[in-house]
């Protein structure tokens, strides 16, 4: 099959804003005079529930922290406020992207590829986050969006790469996914899309077995990216050439089930 598409998640693939996010929760938190705290350890094993509601929701489940009983319903409410809060860090320019995110999109435009997003972030994030680090609108950007608010099931479902794949109208065999973590990756091979990973600050030690390759970030001319695993281990940068020749070896595949004990 030809390659057709590429599909970037958002939040440590673009860029590494899950510090932010955990920033903005432990704000939010205080401003309602919760006393929580999440920490960078704590963070990494909320990181395992995808979307910011379902994650407040199982750390007071799981937790029972102190005045919990007083957002439980409140829940959605409780992350808007973060989320805004959020926004305005990402607009002030907190967060870059990382290495070669911006070349790489450039490059597969120039090489009439589709580009799109599958993320369980909120679409109002992704917008200020391309606004904010490429100074253009989103959808000027990337040719589809596939958003947390869109589905009912987030990663590791297939449900928001389905939706990107329908939205792009290429088929599953037609594209290629860029990803960070463990729920992501599974989630696009379920819909039969292969991946490669440039594992976050958050992702670094997950396991990424089924991955057709494993880098540090996309890479740039002056900045080569480091090969963890899989294909690409005598290159440099991650370019949309590369990844059409991957894709030929992948086409025929059956999507791949998720290893035991992974979330649906």
């Amino acid at each position: 099959m030809t390659l057709k598409a590429i599909i970037f998640d958002v939040d440590g693939t673009l860029a590494e804003t899950e510090e932010a996010h955990r920033v903005a929760f432990n704000e939010e938190f205080a401003a309602w005079d919760l006393p929580w705290e999440w920490d960078r350890d704590l963070y990494a094993e909320l990181l395992a529930v995808t979307g910011g509601r379902e994650r407040i929701r199982h750390y007071i489940e799981r937790y029972a922290p102190p005045k919990a009983e007083t957002v439980r319903e409140r829940i959605a409410e409780l992350h808007r406020a973060k989320s805004e809060r959020y926004m305005k860090m990402i607009a002030e320019g907190a967060v870059p992207l990382r290495p070669g995110v911006a070349r790489l999109i450039d490059e597969a435009k120039a090489a009439g590829l589709k580009v799109g997003v599958a993320t369980t972030t909120s679409t109002p994030n992704v917008e200020v986050l391309i606004e904010a680090t490429l100074g253009r609108p989103a959808r000027d950007v990337f040719d589809a969006l596939a958003c947390g608010e869109e589905v009912e099931r987030k990663k590791p479902a297939p449900d928001l790469y389905e939706l990107a794949l329908d939205k792009l109208g290429v088929s599953h065999n037609e594209a290629m996914a860029i990803e960070d973590s463990r729920n992501g990756l599974y989630a696009a091979l379920r819909a039969g899309v292969p991946v490669i990973i440039t594992p976050s600050g958050y992702t670094a030690e997950e396991d990424f077995t089924d991955a057709l390759a494993v880098v540090s970030h996309l890479g740039e001319p002056d900045m080569p990216y480091e090969h963890l695993s899989g294909l690409g281990w005598s290159r440099t940068m991650i370019t949309p050439s590369m990844l059409a020749r991957w894709i030929d070896g992948w086409a025929g595949r059956p999507s791949t089930p998720p290893p035991p004990g992974l979330p649906v």
